[in-house]
């Protein structure tokens, strides 16, 4: 029988409380038992495959890093105002924007513009080749950030913040979801001269080391150092040797609970014995078509290593490695001289970026018009991008400052719309003034795509939880398929 009394039995204060409190003792138990149950099983293998939070369209990145940061009103952030406003005083300017000094006075971009593809959008001159793919690329044209030095900035555009002594991108990516090829690194790293802040812009920070980038430098070609066995070793005698180095170091572990880093190194001796036979097969660009090489540029001067970093990276992700990093090499100064931050044009950014564009323009639309080919593009995203912009008024002549208060990046491939032009900055490109993109959100929206919800992928560090995301992040829905 119903009871149909208007009175209700409220419960007391103290069960109300004990209730509660039970309540919200189950909600922070389950979270903490999540964060161990996946502390746990990376501890017991790091690189193992693990779900992601929800399903990711994307399962591997490949970030072209334009090292020394080009001109977005130079490359693909088309100007009238400025060009029709060359040797005027600039509105707003602050001559202590970059890291010198600038005039004030606006510098027209010395490049011819022109729109392309269904799109429209407009690219200089410099991008013969990447201007035809176009309708691939999301355009972020309101980029920002804090930092106005290649060290900091960079660092700042890896992790999240410049502090030093925190996780890399790539890293958090490794650690959040593990390797899809246990025989390769899930994190590589391709240069030719260091770039500014060098292993700091791919450290996995307080992460078990196991989650460190495997950098590789194109002044080798690319070789694993200490990677092929000696001579005076079989196979089983190598076998042995691990076996034993590996049971003495999990007694030594045994007993230091607390150092992870142990751990890490029993795995990285396993993962070297693995990538024995993977690595060189992966890094063997003998295996490639002519067709393919000249593709890319191989067979020219100019771009000839980039066009190897670029088609290595393609092998890379096509045999599961997470997240290939390629960081632009040697640039021309104004005065002629080799720039080991290639595109920093202090002193003339026309000849500068000339030969910065001579460099990366072919080997990157290869490497999109082949990911494409091969049926790659549908699971890869392609980042393309510096540490921060350059100032819209002169330094000195004809050269620009840095900028980090907008700049663009474009992304290609998984997951984002082809031919979007998201946010903007002023009639000057000097600000990003409308739909304004920090790099937490970025990173925020990076993890998205890779199934990874930013403020759940957190690592317990010196008694706090920290994320890449820091306490900020929006994932940028306008852009996503």
């Amino acid at each position: 029988m119903f009871n149909t009394s208007p009175e209700i039995m409220l419960p007391s204060r103290r069960r109300f409380l004990r209730d509660a409190g039970l309540g919200f003792g189950s909600l922070a138990l389950a979270s903490m038992l999540h964060r161990d149950a996946h502390a746990d099983i990376a501890a017991a293998d790091p690189l193992a495959l693990r779900p992601p939070h929800y399903p990711g369209k994307v399962k591997s990145i490949i970030w072209l890093f334009m090292t020394g940061a080009p001109s977005q009103v130079d490359t693909w952030d088309y100007k009238p105002e400025l060009q029709k406003r060359d040797g005027e005083e600039l509105a707003g300017a602050d001559p202590k924007t970059g890291f010198f000094t600038t005039s004030g006075k606006c510098l027209k971009s010395p490049f011819e513009w022109a729109q392309h593809g269904e799109s429209g959008s407009w690219v200089s001159d410099l991008f013969p080749h990447l201007s035809k793919q176009v309708d691939k690329m999301c355009f972020l044209h309101s980029m920002y950030l804090r930092q106005n030095n290649h060290a900091p900035a960079s660092i700042e555009l890896m992790c999240g913040t410049n502090r030093p002594g925190l996780p890399a991108l790539g890293a958090w990516m490794t650690y959040g979801l593990g390797s899809q090829n246990q025989n390769l690194p899930s994190y590589v790293v391709l240069h030719d001269t260091r770039p500014r802040g060098d292993d700091q812009i791919w450290s996995a920070g307080f992460l078990p080391k196991t989650y460190q980038a495997l950098a590789l430098d194109a002044r080798r070609k690319e070789s694993v150092d200490n990677l092929v066995r000696d001579g005076k070793h079989s196979d089983a005698q190598q076998r042995a040797q691990l076996d034993l180095i590996k049971l003495l170091n999990e007694d030594h572990a045994a007993n230091r609970p607390t150092q992870a880093d142990l751990a890490a190194r029993i795995n990285s001796y396993e993962l070297a014995y693995r990538m024995q036979m993977a690595a060189p097969e992966a890094l063997d660009l003998t295996k490639e078509s002519e067709v393919t090489h000249k593709l890319y540029g191989m067979d020219q001067p100019e771009c000839a290593t980039f066009s190897r970093q670029c088609l290595l990276a393609r092998r890379l992700v096509e045999r599961g490695v997470r997240f290939v990093q390629v960081f632009a090499g040697k640039g021309v100064g104004g005065d002629g001289s080799v720039n080991d931050v290639p595109w920093d044009c202090h002193t003339d950014v026309q000849i500068n970026h000339r030969s910065c564009g001579l460099h990366t323009d072919q080997p990157a639309a290869a490497l999109l018009a082949d990911l494409e080919a091969r049926g790659l593009l549908d699971s890869t995203l392609v980042i393309w991008g510096g540490e921060f912009g350059r100032t819209s008024d002169s330094q000195g002549a004809k050269g620009r400052d840095h900028n980090p208060n907008g700049f663009t990046i474009w992304m290609a491939g998984a997951g984002v719309k082809g031919g979007l032009h998201y946010g903007s900055t002023d009639p000057f490109g000097y600000k990003a003034v409308e739909k304004k993109v920090h790099v937490n959100d970025l990173h925020a929206t990076l993890l998205h795509l890779m199934g990874l919800e930013h403020t759940r992928l957190t690592h317990r560090f010196n008694g706090r939880d920290f994320r890449l995301t820091d306490v900020g992040g929006e994932v940028l829905q306008e852009i996503l398929v």
